[in-house]
């Protein structure tokens, strides 16, 4: 199979306030909320805090070439389905300016 690079990321189902994810095998050129993709490899409710990866698949995925995003890497890593370090996910925050220093900019 000839496929564009392949991830595995997060897809948000459920309703409105009740967050329920999936992790889905999907080529990383379609967007997280087009519906598209190849595989469901799992389940996570981080209401009722429970995680579902079917592991197995995951690796068979990783080793044929697919890449995990940051926030499903680190699903892994902490489920120790792989090996590695977490990889920070938030946005880095920069210094505040004072008032000053904006009037002046402008």
């Amino acid at each position: 199979m000839l496929f564009d690079m392949l991830k595995i990321r997060l897809q948000r189902i459920g309703r409105k306030n009740d967050p329920a994810f999936r992790a889905v095998l999907t080529d990383s050129k379609n967007s997280t909320k087009s519906g598209k993709f190849l595989e469901i490899l799992g389940t996570y409710n981080p209401k009722a805090g429970l995680v579902n990866f079917e592991v197995d698949r995951i690796k068979h995925w990783l080793s044929k070439g697919a890449q995990a995003s940051d926030t499903m890497h680190n699903f892994l890593v902490h489920n120790k389905a792989i090996e590695g370090k977490k990889k920070n996910v938030l946005p880095k925050k920069k210094p505040t300016l004072k008032r000053k220093e904006l009037k002046a900019k402008k």
